[in-house]
């Protein structure tokens, strides 16, 4: 029994060696996950803070917006009747007038009904003239012979000849002259439909785009210029309802472009939207540039900075 003590001994001793060598990579992967999953050192102290994205808030306070500057007029000029465009009289970068003329369709057609119009209306004019000439002799014929009935120079029979007359010669008068504003109202009608064929800027802008080419056909309702005005610059942003009371309008508000990041701007609230919209939480507002434009155009990006909206 006793010899056997320090075999037993050995063979305790040299187990605990090979399941200690056993356990030491699990031990130690066990310690660097700790070290994975421990949190960041925070920043040291007076080191900067990472900045927060551009349209999220700083705080309730203040909020950056951002969105393309637009104006107020801006539109395609559509062709108003169908016909084919004869002359183009403005180009892509032309600055145009309210009124000018952009382009001019063929117009022949028109200008010949509407002589054909004229005429028939000077035609009907003198036949109201000659009508109600002879309807004034007819009155006169007629009162002469009441004179003469009071004198017992005719008959009944003469008289109501007379008085019948004089009636008809009143309903041919205003016959005729139904038939001339009939005349006139046509010539008027050929006068507007004249007029569509001068295609002309609806205000006055910069000439943005052309759609169409000399010679070509194009209907009613077809797209042929894009004009847009050249200010005032504005922009038109929402903000959450949790805005409304905190932006007025006339306030000011400082303004940004990536396109020309060394020049500042500044922005007037025009208008503020006096209801929220239920589909998003949000009001819609308005501001306006404030002095020269610079070379700040429409179409170009901008963010808007609100600040200290308390």
């Amino acid at each position: 029994m006793q010899s056997r003590r320090p075999n037993d001994l050995a063979l305790v001793l040299l187990g605990t060696a090979l399941l200690g060598a056993a356990l030491l990579p699990w031990l130690g992967c066990s310690q660097k996950s700790t070290e994975v999953a421990a949190a960041p050192s925070p920043p040291p102290a007076g080191g900067p803070a990472p900045a927060p994205a551009a349209s999220a808030p700083a705080s309730d306070s203040s909020f950056t917006v951002s969105g393309p500057l637009i104006v107020e007029h801006q539109l395609d000029v559509l062709a108003q009747r169908e016909g084919v465009i004869a002359e183009l009289r403005s180009e892509v970068g032309a600055h145009v007038r309210a009124g000018d003329l952009l382009a001019q369709m063929d117009d022949r057609q028109l200008v010949s009904d509407l002589e054909g119009a004229r005429a028939k209306t000077r035609s009907t004019d003198a036949d109201l003239k000659n009508w109600e000439a002879e309807a004034k002799v007819m009155q006169s014929d007629y009162e002469r012979a009441q004179k003469m009935w009071d004198a017992q120079i005719i008959t009944k029979e003469q008289l109501d000849h007379a008085k019948f007359k004089a009636e008809s010669e009143t309903w041919d008068v205003k016959r005729v002259r139904e038939m001339l504003t009939n005349a006139r109202q046509t010539e008027r009608s050929l006068e507007l439909e004249l007029d569509k064929t001068k295609i002309r800027a609806p205000f006055s802008g910069v000439v943005a785009r052309r759609y169409v080419r000399q010679g070509q056909q194009v209907a009613r309702g077809d797209r042929l210029f894009w004009v847009t005005a050249e200010g005032p610059l504005g922009m038109r942003f929402t903000l959450p309802e949790k805005f409304i009371g905190r932006l007025k309008k006339g306030q000011v508000l400082r303004m940004m472009t990536p396109n020309l990041p060394d020049k500042k701007y500044q922005v007037r609230v025009v208008q503020v939207s006096p209801v929220v919209d239920p589909a998003s939480s949000t009001i819609e507002v308005t501001v306006e540039l404030e002095g020269k434009p610079g070379s700040l155009r429409p179409g170009m990006d901008a963010s808007v900075s609100l600040e200290n909206l308390r």
